[in-house]
């Protein structure tokens, strides 16, 4: 089926206000919810023949999200879409004032392939929340797992509401010459770029979900043990294929010997051996070598290994990197940890605000003023202090970037926010106006205007 035709009856099928119903909606949600849960073996073997994910990972990093969020707007659907009430000003006394979420209508989904479902599937489960009809353009890169959601939704929900589109950079391309009334992208900020630009063709309103280069501080007053665990674990969590993943490594002079060595322990403790379950391998050849090339063989602290017939690297620290560095270039996006030592906290700040900002930064300290610091100077999407990733758990915190690395955001109500339209609405009374905004002006008039307002 052409997708135009596709979208051209999702648009007639938003007409019918059918979308609209919070009971329409609820159906659907629980419809889908159910048909994850009876397909979890199907998509548990798509994904590890994409890229080697095990259930756990799966479940943990992927579907669970899906199934949370679906519970989440499940059980606050009616508060999300209730009409706020909000103050009327004295000039339009004796009036009221409500704000009501309205959807959008038709809105396209482009998901990224380094966690194929979550980052499809949430964003189209908000849309449905909101009320919207959906094309979901899955990233062909990771095909098995495109598949197994168009079989899972293209065969149990009707094409004028919810439709999968299979394909790759030439069906997407297509996709965005079509006016839809919102566009929710995750991927690289030059992808980013091109989606951005063609929706303003159409002056159709986006969401960007990209990426960057994500900074993890550790200062002499960090728990050591702790960070790097957890920096151990975000960093090399999918391969390192995380786009909230610490991307380079920033630790005080004082610390730094004792702490490098520290990771080394976790690293080989978590077992990151080629085929082991908690690792998955690098997604296809093109970025294999692209990572390979990033290694600097005179740098390298630990790992360092590669297998390009298994599409494996191992866990990879590089030490005495400076800033100037090839790897500092660009968003690594696999499983290398370049580590910069400093000597300053508040220095070390500004070398980051210099540069592009973060759709995530890290802090581990027990220095409260080193917190506050972190948390009001540095600009950045989103992000954990003595933690890393874990923030997009939390339903209640908006996830999204800034600037370089995205713009919009959603995860609970902020999800159904981004797919709806606050519709202002002011109700007056037809009774105890006064005249003073009606013809003919007088000086009067004004000076009781001037008091007003």
């Amino acid at each position: 089926m052409e997708i135009d035709n596709i979208l051209l009856n999702q648009r007639e099928f938003f007409k019918t206000q059918q979308t609209k119903s919070l009971a329409f909606r609820k159906m659907y949600l629980e419809k889908l919810r159910n048909l994850i849960v009876s397909n979890e073996n199907m998509l548990y073997e798509a994904i590890d023949k994409d890229f080697g994910k095990s259930r756990f990972d799966t479940f943990t990093t992927e579907l669970s999200f899906i199934l949370n969020d679906i519970d989440y707007y499940i059980k606050n659907l009616k508060s999300l879409a209730k009409p706020k009430k909000v103050r009327t000003n004295l000039v339009n006394q004796l009036g009221k004032s409500k704000i009501y979420s309205e959807p959008l209508g038709c809105t396209l989904v482009i998901g990224a392939w380094n966690y194929p479902y979550q980052l499809s599937l949430s964003p189209m489960i908000a849309a449905i929340a909101a009320g919207n009809c959906c094309i979901l353009k899955p990233s062909e890169i990771a095909e098995n797992t495109m598949k197994a959601m168009s079989s899972i939704i293209n065969q149990n929900f009707p094409s004028e509401y919810l439709y999968v589109y299979e394909g790759g950079i030439h069906e997407t391309t297509e996709l965005l010459k079509l006016k839809f009334d919102k566009i929710f992208f995750t991927g690289s900020t030059r992808v980013g770029k091109i989606v951005y630009k063609a929706a303003a063709e159409h002056l159709i309103p986006v969401v960007l979900e990209l990426g960057g280069k994500s900074p993890a501080i550790v200062t002499k007053d960090a728990s050591l043990e702790t960070a790097a665990k957890r920096i151990v674990w975000g960093k090399f969590l999918n391969a390192g294929q995380t786009c909230v993943a610490p991307d380079y490594l920033l630790v005080e002079e004082s610390v730094q010997e004792q702490f490098l060595e520290m990771l080394r322990k976790y690293i080989k403790e978590f077992g990151y051996e080629s085929g082991a379950e908690q690792y998955t391998r690098i997604i296809n050849d093109n970025n294999y070598r692209r990572l390979v090339n990033l290694i600097d063989q005179n740098k390298i602290y630990c790992g360092g290994s590669f297998n390009e017939k298994q599409l494996y690297i191992e866990p990879t620290i590089l030490n005495h990197v400076n800033w100037d560095d090839v790897i500092m270039q660009e968003e690594i996006f696999g499983p290398i940890l370049p580590v910069i030592e400093f000597k300053n906290f508040n220095a070390v700040l500004n070398d980051i605000i210099e540069r592009e900002k973060p759709l995530a930064a890290y802090l581990f300290t027990n220095n409260a003023e080193e917190k506050d610091i972190f948390s009001r100077k540095l600009s950045f999407g989103g992000g954990c202090i003595n933690d890393t990733v874990m923030h997009l758990s939390n339903d209640y915190l908006p996830f999204g970037g800034v600037g370089n690395s995205g713009t919009g955001s959603y995860h609970g109500k902020y999800g159904f926010e981004a797919f709806s339209h606050q519709k202002a609405v002011l109700e007056k009374a037809t009774w105890g106006e006064p005249d003073i905004k009606y013809p003919p002006y007088s000086e009067k008039k004004l000076s009781w205007i001037k008091r007003l307002l």
